[in-house]
């Protein structure tokens, strides 16, 4: 029996970190700003289980019953809990408020857990066995849950039916309980209704996810979802409308299909075209093979080496016919190589030089990428490329984000690189800006590929002009042991947000 119990604190302990994972990769995903949000959850969490667990201390008779339905309301609360803020999320004018009241309720009942099993061990073992043993089980199961949820759960189950799974694993501890101590239960009956009635519930939810995940997604976005996957790294989102299709990595838009072409020319072919002889082109981020594209369209490119971080990105944008069909299949061309790792460690690994650096990051707007926006990426960088060779970086709104944009332009000065900063006028964005880094000044080409949409020579040279709402800001570098990158981004794109 006692075997039995050290398993149930071994799931307890599991359920309960896997709740707090679920609260903070959701947090994430909705809101933004992955250091903020886990620290404020796992803080939140945390305080609750301290009160949770100050609050058994008034639990008296009959604690084998009071555990199994703690256990019960732990399996529903937490079970849904991610079900519940998904919904939410589109429609409550407080969903913070909502976030963290889930977060404190179901903290509370994950901490009145453990004191309940010891003062029901208590009576079986010795005190420094009881309190060693319960505790080692309780650690065990924590490292557990946080080894299976990045590599495991998220990926392969999502973020709802991780919760509802393991809420039918704490409701089994419940029933387990009932019959392990049915001795010092009394009365069963309405217990096992519960127990019941509980995993029917949480089976419910696992049978209509999916239809739970569409109706919310579908209250996020304004147009229809075809496509929803949770990767190791990021929430992957396609919409589309009519002709317009739209990328939303953690609800944040990518492109869209009705002006992606002004994009990505511009971030790709003001430096592509600059160069003499541009024979190995490096990508940094670009996973859906949009600047890979125009890449391919200068027919002096011999080899292109595209670094990304998710493997579910550039899978998708290669086997998916529609969106292989727009980028040109250039995943799949014989000149491509795809490497899928973290753009920095391949950067230290990797001694190849190359002669046009394409650096297409998502926005700065968390720590994790924010680092790839830093004084040392860039000497890193640096260190990678070839005489005479050319950078390109995206680097957010100028006219939205101006100290932003001006502290991008500052880091890359910082870490060696002659800066040329330009901007153009995407629809979905509205001004979007660029930096162009090199050895030598930089000079506006003369031709670009055929076929393009958007560029012509004189386009370009206006590029490089800022009017004075979007002209340079004071800004200091950003380090990496600062990142005040993501300071101005998270407050200036908040002020666009909420209408200031």
């Amino acid at each position: 029996m006692n075997i039995a119990l050290y398993a149930s604190v071994f799931l307890v302990a599991t359920c309960g970190l896997i709740y707090e994972l679920v609260a903070g990769a959701l947090a994430s995903y909705l809101l933004g700003d992955t250091v903020l949000q886990f620290s404020t959850v796992i803080g939140a969490y945390l305080f609750a289980m301290g009160v949770g667990s100050w609050l058994s201390r008034f639990v008296g008779k009959g604690l084998a019953a009071r555990f199994v339905q703690v256990e019960l309301l732990v399996g529903l609360v937490g079970g849904f809990s991610s079900t519940f803020l998904f919904l939410a999320f589109a429609h409550a004018a407080s969903f913070r408020v909502l976030l963290y009241l889930v977060v404190f309720v179901v903290g509370t009942l994950v901490g009145l857990e453990i004191p309940l099993m010891m003062r029901i061990l208590k009576d079986r073992l010795d005190f420094k066995d009881l309190v060693s043993q319960v505790l080692t089980m309780d650690y065990i199961g924590a490292l557990f849950a946080s080894v299976l949820f990045p590599l495991l759960l998220v990926p392969k189950l999502g973020l709802l039916n991780t919760a509802l799974l393991f809420g039918l694993l704490n409701v089994g501890v419940a029933a387990a309980t009932l019959h392990l101590l049915r001795d010092a239960i009394p009365e069963r009956a309405g217990l096992r209704a519960m127990c019941a009635a509980s995993a029917a519930a949480l089976c419910l939810g696992l049978v209509f996810s999916g239809e739970i995940a569409s109706r919310a997604e579908g209250d996020m976005y304004a147009d229809e979802v075809i496509f929803s996957k949770s990767s190791p790294y990021q929430k992957i989102v396609l919409t589309r409308w009519k002709e317009d299709w739209r990328l939303f990595l953690n609800g944040n838009l990518q492109f869209s299909t009705m002006d992606e072409y002004r994009y990505h020319e511009a971030l790709v072919h003001p430096a592509l075209s600059a160069h003499a002889d541009p024979r190995s082109v490096l990508i940094l981020g670009g996973g859906d093979g949009l600047a890979a594209r125009e890449v391919l369209r200068d027919e002096r490119v011999g080899t292109v080496t595209l670094v990304d971080l998710d493997p579910v990105m550039t899978k998708l944008f290669t086997t998916h016919a529609s969106l292989s069909a727009l980028n040109g299949r250039s995943l799949s061309d014989p000149r491509v190589t795809v490497v899928n790792a973290d753009a920095y460690r391949w950067l230290e690994k990797n001694d190849r030089r190359f002669d046009v650096v394409i650096v297409d990051f998502p926005d700065p707007s968390n720590y994790a990428v924010g680092k790839l926006y830093t004084t040392a990426f860039y000497r890193l960088l640096s260190r990678r490329l070839a005489p005479g060779a050319i950078v390109t970086v995206q680097s957010t709104s100028p006219l939205f984000a101006r100290q932003t944009y001006w502290t991008v332009v500052t880091t890359m000065e910082a870490a060696g690189f002659k800066t040329s900063p330009y901007h153009a006028y995407v629809p979905s964005f509205g001004e979007w800006g660029f930096v162009i880094g090199a050895t030598s000044p930089y000079r506006v080409p003369s031709r670009f590929p055929a076929g393009l949409r958007y560029l012509t020579p004189d386009i370009v040279r206006g590029m490089f002009d800022f009017p004075g709402d979007m002209s340079r800001v004071p800004a200091e570098p950003n380090r990496l042991d600062t990142q005040v990158l993501v300071q101005h981004y998270e407050r200036e794109w908040a002020r666009i947000s909420h209408g200031g």
